[in-house]
C-alpha cells in the first residue's frame, strides 16, 4: 500500500479528497491543527504549514505529497504570503528532505492573473516554487469549487433563496464540483504522462457559465426564479470593503476578492484541460447545485 502526505485534509476540498484517497487504496498521513477522530487508513499528524518539524513528520515514509492546503481569505498580503507561499516552500522542503519526488499541488485560476489580487499573486508565486523545484510535480488550477460543505459560495445560495443575485460586471466563469476535483487529484498522484503539467479542469460546460446563467442555476437549485443585478466594478469593490468592515475575518466578499471577481473571464483554458482518457467530470452542475442546496437545508443553514 502506498502512502501519501496530505495537507489541507480538514478543509472543504481536503475532506472529500481524503475519503477518495482511502477508497483508492492509499494510506494517508494527514496534517491537522486539531485533534481528530480515529479514521481507518489515516494517520493524523498534528501541526501546520508553518511548523517545519510537523511537516518532517508528515512526510516520513510517504511516497507522494498532495498539497491541498491554502489561504483563500486574508486581511493583507502578508496573510496570503504566509499561507500560500511560505507554506508551500516548507512542504516542498520537507518532501525533498524525505526523499519524496511525486508532488501534486492545488493552485487556482487566480494564479493566471497575479496582478489582479493579493490572493492570485500568492498562488502564482507558490506555483513558481513548485515548477522550479527538482520534484516530479503536477499543478492543478481549479476554478470555483462548490458542493456540500462549502462555505465560500454559500452566500450565493442564501441570497438566491430570497429571489435575487448581486453579480460582478458581466463575464464568464468555470466551476467544478468538489467530488469531481477530488477524483482528479487522486488520479494525478499515480497517472502517467502528467509530470511537469499545469492542468485546468471544470464541469465540462463549453465556454463556462455567464454570471447570470450560474446565478439562475443556483436559483433553480433552491426553487426560486432569481432577479440578477450586475454591480459595476467600483460598487463591487465598495461592497467588499463594507463586508470586511461588518463581518471582519468572516467576510466573503473582501476588497481583494472583489478585484479579481470583476475580471470578465474566469473560464478554464481548454488546452490545459486533462485528456478524457485521464479524467472527465461526472457531476452535472444543475444536479450538483441542487444536491448542495439540499445539504445546506439539512444543516439548517437555509
Amino acid at each position: 500500500m502506498k502512502t501519501v502526505a496530505l495537507t489541507g485534509a480538514t478543509g472543504f476540498v481536503g475532506r472529500i479528497t481524503l475519503d477518495r484517497l482511502i477508497a483508492a487504496g492509499w494510506h494517508v498521513r494527514a496534517l491537522t491543527r486539531r485533534d481528530q477522530h480515529k479514521k481507518a487508513g489515516v494517520t493524523w499528524v498534528h501541526g501546520s504549514l508553518n511548523d517545519t518539524a510537523s511537516l518532517t513528520e508528515l512526510c516520513k515514509g510517504a511516497d507522494a505529497v498532495l498539497h491541498v492546503a491554502g489561504v483563500v481569505n486574508a486581511p493583507d498580503a502578508a496573510g496570503f504570503e504566509s499561507g500560500n507561499v511560505t507554506g508551500t516552500a516548507h512542504i516542498l522542503s520537507a518532501a525533498k528532505s524525505a526523499g519524496i519526488t511525486r508532488f501534486v499541488c492545488v493552485s487556482s485560476l487566480a494564479a493566471r492573473h497575479p496582478e489582479l489580487s493579493m490572493y492570485g499573486a500568492s498562488k502564482a508565486t507558490a506555483e513558481a516554487l513548485v515548477r522550479t523545484s527538482s520534484l516530479d510535480w503536477t499543478v492543478i488550477r481549479p476554478p470555483g469549487v462548490y458542493g456540500p460543505g462549502d462555505t465560500e459560495m454559500f452566500d450565493m445560495f442564501r441570497i438566491a433563496a430570497k429571489g435575487w443575485a448581486l453579480l460582478p460586471p458581466r463575464g464568464r466563469v468555470s466551476v467544478i464540483h468538489v467530488d469531481d476535483l477530488a477524483r482528479l487529484l487522486v488520479t494525478l498522484l499515480s497517472a502517467d504522462d502528467v509530470s511537469k503539467c499545469v492542468f485546468e479542469a471544470d464541469d465540462g460546460t463549453a465556454g463556462g457559465w455567464s454570471h447570470a446563467g450560474f446565478a439562475k442555476a443556483i436559483g433553480a437549485a433552491v426553487g426560486r426564479d432569481v432577479t440578477t443585478v450586475h454591480a459595476p466594478a467600483f460598487l463591487l469593490k465598495f461592497a467588499g470593503w463594507a463586508d470586511r468592515a461588518i463581518r471582519g475575518a468572516k467576510a466573503k466578499l473582501t476588497p481583494d476578492r472583489a478585484n479579481y471577481l470583476a475580471h470578465p473571464d474566469w473560464t478554464i483554458n481548454r488546452d490545459a484541460a486533462p485528456s478524457p482518457q485521464l479524467w472527465t467530470p461526472e457531476i452535472a452542475t444543475p444536479k450538483g447545485l441542487k444536491d448542495t442546496a439540499s445539504w445546506y437545508r439539512a444543516q439548517g443553514w437555509m
